[in-house]
Parts: C-alpha cells; structure tokens; sequence
C-alpha cells in the first residue's frame, strides 16, 4: 500500500460548489440566524460557500419508496470543458445526530459529557470518533501524487487537499478526497455519475457495497493513549505484522491485519453524469434540476445521513496515470508531470524552461521574441479538490401492512424563505418533484419542513423568519396545454393564483379530511392564526395517501405565491397506467414497471451518451381513446393480449444501430398473438414486431421507441377447417333428404324397422 498507485478521485483547476436541495443539504449550517453558516469545521469540509445550506429539520421515509434529490453544482458537468464526477452516499447510526451547538465536537474525550464524545448529544456527529480515531494515526498512503504540496504530517489526515491536518468533525480528509477509498468505511455508495463511463465497471467492482476492506488493527486504548504522540499504524500487511508499540518492544502491541466485510449490498449505479453548464449554480437542461431517482433501501434506522462529493478536473495531465512518481522533491526540481505535449513542447525540459511546469502560480513565458513574464493563477492544493454537501439526519421506516407493494413517491417542499438573491447559493420555494408522474394505485407521501430562523429581513409572506408550505389545488383550467404524458381531465392551471373552493374540488381522489389537513396544517394545528400559517408548526406530515383518481393536478402553496417570492406550485399527472423514468447511458441498465407489466433491458456499451428512457403504460381502453382522438383506429389483430406500452424517446436509440430489449407482460390465456408497434405522435401506421413468447411474457429488440402493444391473431386455419366441416355437413344433410325423396320406399322401410325394434 505504500507504493500504491490509486489515483486522485478527480483533479479540480478552479473552485466549485455543490449544494443538496432535497433532502435539504446542511453545509455545517445547524439553525442559524445569519446568511452565513456560524462553523464551516462544525461537521465535515464542504469546500462549499459559507453562505449555503439549509437549516435543520428533519423528515423520514418508508423503505423502498422513491425520492427524487436534487442539487446545484457550480461548475459544468456532461460537456467537454472539463471532467465532472459525482458520488451519492448514504450511512446510518444509532450515534449520529445534528447536535444542539454550532461548535466543532472536541476529539479528547475529556471535554465531552461523561468523558465519551460519541454519546454526547450537545454535539452533532456523522462519523464516530473510533473511525476519526484510527484515520489520525493511519499511515497516508504515500503512493498518491501530492504536486508540490508538503503534508505536515504521515497519517491519513493530512492530504493535498488538506495538507494542515485540519480537523472537521469525526471526517477523515483521505477518504473523503478519494474514490474508491482502501480502507474501511461506513458510507454505503448509492450512485456514481462520471464523464466517462466506462470506468464504470472498476467503480462498481471496487464498491465497498461488494467488495471487503483491510486495515491494520490495534486495541483502542492503545490509539487514544498514543495519537498525541506520534504513533503511525502502517496500512498494508506486510508492515502491519512487523508493526509493534512501543517499537523495539518484545512485549509491546503488535498490528493485526484484518478483514471488515462488504456493506453486503448492490454495487451502486454508475452512469454519465447530466449536463450543465459552466460557472452558473443553477438548472440543466431545458431549466429542469439535476436529480437522481433514489429507491429508498429495505432498512429500519431512525438516523440516517446522505452524501454527495463533487469533482471538476483538468485535462493538462493524465491524473489517472499519475502516482507520487511525480511529486516535486524540492521546489522548482523534480516535478515529474510532463506538460510539453500538452502544449506543443517539444521536451519536458524545453517546457519546463519556459515555465510550464506544475506548480502553485507558475510564470510562464509565451513569447521568444517579447521578454514578458504572465503569471498563472493555479493553486496545486485544488487539483484533485473534493466539495461536498450532506443532508440532517433522516429516518428510514418499515412500511406497514396496509403499504405493502405499493409504490410510494415522497412529495417534499426545498427551498426557504428569500428572493433568490438572499437565498442563494440556497434556492427559493418549490415543490419536489415539481412535476410527480404517478399511476392510479400509488400513494403519495406529503411531509416538508421549514425553520423559524430565516434572516428576519428576508422576504416572504408572514411572520419574519419563519418558513412554512400548505397545498391547495389551483382554480380551474383557463387555457390549454399540450398532451405529452397527461392523462384525464385537468384540474387546475399554472396560472391561477387562487385556489378553487374547497367543496368543489376533486384532488387525487383524497377525502375532504385529508385536503383540509393540507391546507390548514392539521391534526397538528388546531386554530391559532392561521392566515398565512403563521401558528404552525415547522413540520408537516400528511402520511402516504392512496390515488384514486386520475387527471392531472395543479396545486399551489397560498402563502408564498406573491412576486418576491415568486411562486410556490406543483403538478401531479396521474394515469391508469404505471410509468417510469430513468437516465441510462454506456454501462446500461433497466427501466422497469411494477408488477412485470413491462421492462426495458439496455446492455453495457449499446448507448453511446446518457439517454433518458421513459416508459408508460396505457390501459388497453385508455390506448383505444388516444388511438380514436388522432382519427385513427387500431388496423391489426382482433382483441388486445397486453396493454399499450410507450417508450420515448421515439427516435434511434443509437447511432450504431444497436437494440435494446423489450419485455411486456401478455394477458393470461391469450391465444396466438402479434406484436405491433406505432407512432405515438400520429397512430398511422403499425408494424409487426418478431417477439419471442414464453411463460406470459413477450420479449424482442428494438432500435427506437413508440407505442407496442400485443394483439390476438385470427387463427385462418381453424376457422377455414370448421367452415369446410360444416359444409360438408350441410352437404350430407341435403343429399340425404333428396335422396330419401327420389326413394320414398326405403324410408318408409327404415321407418317400419325402427317402429318395431321399439
């Protein structure tokens, strides 16, 4: 380990930042009054501005429910000028919390209640102090490249990132600066979000999910009674063997190397990272957040935090190739990265004499023929610079019995009070997701939280400083929308900034109970003054409630709808039919609807750049009324066997003319099937599809989207064969009774014979 050439996570050229908006991220902020977080060291090292973060308050949600995170970073990702990577971790303890106090836990347990820091709750605490204990006197690996930066120390606090040693919390600045980290941890890896994709697969092989870590192990007692004074305990096992303390001692402790398992779950997901744009903490694409789908994990804790690490590199030197081979000895000698191809040097020593070297603030000269000097504003310390952000501590609930199987999406409020220029790097109010997708059957889970510690001069309806959200259906439709993905009758409008009257009103199918508990924040406000909410309570609950009825919802919160503050509105489009979303790229994946209705397999390599797959269910009913609304009607088979299933984007999916798999669940008892596929925009023409069908399920490839569908076949030669039959009866029939009266005599025998047998 020693001489190990893991290579820096990523290497960052300028400063960036990254910032949760849901769940809402803490940037060592606990509930303070200011713009400006009272303790950047209080927690762990965001890198972030001082300014960011939200206060605290905490939510939970059921296990295997799907909650959308959304996040702002500053700088691009997804386009080629420069190398983005993102990391999504969660962990959870008994001992975590957000703690009382913006001050920094202390690491001498004799400042801490009781003398035992970890279970002293004035003090917020993510990692425990034994993981910070064994990272202070942990070897550093030596085998990373450091630029021309100097750690202060040998152990694995001291980093490039972080030379000093300094302290933030229980973190240990090694393993949040690099990715896969070698040494146990107790973050668990959600999603891994790279340019480039095709490290996927060391990421997800490497994964602490899957794969088990070592670490040299001595008693606690001997680390507490010895990180003040030197110890280092070696991180490979050849050292760790010889290892004993005091040295030289026969009877001294002697290093263990030893085993800490895989976390025993799924390697995370690992796709391209989305687009977004250069030196703007905002939106991507088409102004729709940054996001990742998270499908809660099937776990019971009630502490539990997220994670997310940001990195922007350069591409002036190949950091994955590049090991402590490279670290400058002295200064101005030694520096092994050779810049000269990169800019049109014909050798290192040619371009180092011209200044193009790696240094903190480097001169260069770029003319021969003029003596002028142009110093470079490069800090060695921010190649290879990690930002992060973590959420307050959230729980994770089993579902009850009621909930079993069902889908639940979590319908949460980010954002706090402020115009954006007095929020920012924060965000104003919103619904999460602004835009829900459910089927009819699935549950909704309303549940926000807000604080009462705002700055008192931001702007906002009601009491100063306070947060506070309710949900209140807009009043009828004015003017139309497109159809994209809606389905049913509209209730509401985006540009209604009135509600409609509550006894008048259909929402979800919800009982006229629920949708007063929404609007008025009850059971657990009863009266107070209401107006603009400002005797409730900082967190609402409405628990997950059952969708009865289809159409598509616009909703609004009453109290933040004026111009300051622009305005507060969500949208849920609820359909017969499941429907799903899911941004694959080169490592492939699936999109998958509940209950098997229908699947989208893409293999590893077949997308050569993030694409988002949606996939929808209609009713076969539903799928007529589209099909009969576009003037036209379904011109093959003669009865449905599946419902319709619809795949966007509708155009390649490659350019290579590479298929993905398609699977949809057939009707039971079907008898002979066809498989078709049209347009979605004009229904005009259908296609046969060759599908394979086994055990219910049909299964073929295909290069694009649109709308597939199973229908019965007529089957010809059946129908021929009972036809002929009959006719032939038919043709006995007749030739017997002609026959019979040509030859009366021999019926009136066959009649006598019968009458005397009788």
């Amino acid at each position: 380990m020693k001489l190990l050439g893991i290579l820096v996570f990523c290497v960052g050229l300028v400063q960036g930042d990254i910032y949760f908006h849901n769940p809402r991220g803490s940037n060592n902020r606990l509930d303070e009054r200011g713009r400006a977080r009272n303790n950047a060291n209080r927690m762990f090292d965001s890198q972030n501005n001082d300014r960011g973060g939200y206060n605290v308050g905490s939510v939970y949600y059921y296990a295997g429910s799907e909650l959308q995170m959304e996040w702002t970073n500053q700088h691009s990702c997804g386009n080629p000028n420069n190398h983005c990577e993102l990391i999504i971790q969660y962990m959870c303890d008994e001992k975590m919390r957000d703690g009382a106090t913006t001050s920094t836990i202390p690491d001498n347990p004799m400042n801490c209640a009781n003398y035992d820091c970890n279970t002293d709750t004035k003090y917020g605490m993510n990692e425990d102090f034994e993981y910070y204990l064994n990272c202070r006197t942990r070897e550093r690996n030596k085998g990373l490249f450091l630029a021309d930066q100097k750690p202060k120390g040998h152990t694995a606090i001291y980093t490039r990132q972080n030379p000093g040693g300094t302290r933030r919390g229980y973190e240990c600045p090694e393993e949040r600066d690099y990715y896969p980290y070698w040494h146990p941890s107790p973050w668990v890896d959600v999603a891994v979000m790279t340019n480039n994709a095709t490290r996927c697969p060391y990421y997800q092989e490497e994964s602490a999910n899957v794969k088990s870590r070592w670490a040299c192990v001595l008693p606690r007692s001997v680390l507490v009674m010895n990180y003040r004074r030197g110890i280092v305990v070696p991180n490979n096992k050849e050292d760790c063997e010889a290892f004993v303390w005091p040295p030289n001692n026969p009877n001294g402790t002697r290093g263990v190397w030893t085993e800490f398992p895989a976390h025993g779950v799924a390697p995370p997901e690992c796709r391209e990272t989305e687009w977004s744009r250069d030196n703007h903490l905002g939106n991507g694409l088409g102004g729709y957040p940054n996001l990742y789908n998270w499908t809660i994990p099937e776990i019971n804790h009630d502490t539990c935090v997220l994670r997310i690490r940001y990195n922007i590199s350069t591409n002036d030197y190949d950091a994955w190739n590049t090991n402590s081979s490279a670290n400058e000895k002295r200064r101005n000698q030694g520096s092994g990265i050779d810049l000269s191809e990169q800019v049109g040097f014909a050798s290192m020593e040619e371009a180092k004499a011209k200044g193009f070297v790696l240094e903190n603030n480097p001169v260069v000269k770029i003319f021969d023929d003029v003596d002028v000097d142009l110093r470079l504003a490069i800090n060695t310390a921010q190649y290879g610079r990690t930002f992060q952000d973590r959420s307050h501590t959230f729980a994770i609930e089993p579902r009850t019995s009621d909930l079993v199987g069902v889908t639940i999406h979590n319908l949460n409020v980010r954002g706090k009070r402020g115009n954006i220029v007095q929020v920012y790097p924060a965000v104003e109010y919103d619904f999460v997701p602004n835009t829900l997708h459910a089927a009819n059957g699935d549950y909704v889970h309303f549940q926000w939280t807000g604080s009462n510690t705002n700055p008192n001069n931001n702007d906002g309806q009601g009491q100063a400083g306070t947060d506070r959200s309710n949900v209140v259906l807009q009043d009828a439709q004015l003017y139309p929308e497109g159809s994209g993905l809606t389905s049913g009758q509209k209730f509401g409008h985006w540009g209604r900034s009135y509600p409609q009257h509550i006894n008048n009103v259909t929402f979800l199918g919800l009982p006229k109970q629920d949708l007063q508990r929404l609007a008025l924040l009850m059971p657990n406000q009863f009266r107070g003054e209401m107006s603009e909410l400002d005797d409730a309570g900082t967190y609402f609950d409405l628990g997950p409630r059952k969708i009865t009825r289809t159409g598509t919802y616009h909703y609004m919160c009453t109290r933040n709808n004026n111009f300051s503050n622009r305005s507060q509105k969500g949208k849920i489009v609820c359909s017969e039919g499941a429907s799903k979303v899911k941004a694959i790229g080169w490592n492939g994946g699936n999109v998958t609807l509940g209950d098997g209705k229908a699947a989208v397999i893409v293999s590893q390599g077949t997308f050569s750049k993030l694409v988002k797959l949606s996939v929808e269910e209609w009713k076969a009913e539903e799928g007529e009324q589209k099909v009969q609304a576009a003037n036209q009607k379904v011109t093959v088979g003669e009865g449905y066997a599946s419902s319709y299933i619809v795949v966007h984007p509708e155009e390649k999916f490659s350019d290579e003319g590479k298929k993905v798999t398609l699977q949809m669940k057939i009707d039971p008892g079907s008898s002979e099937i066809g498989i078709y596929r049209t347009s979605s925009s004009n229904f005009a023409t259908w296609t046969k599809v060759d599908a394979e069908v086994n055990d219910g399920i049909a299964q073929f490839q295909v290069a694009e989207g649109g709308v597939y569908v199973a229908r019965t076949v007529p089957q010809v030669g059946l129908i021929v064969g009972i036809v002929v039959t009959i006719l032939v009866i038919v043709a006995l029939v007749v030739g017997t009774v002609v026959y019979f009266k040509k030859n009366p005599n021999k019926w009136n025998n066959i009649r006598r014979s019968t009458a005397n047998r009788v």
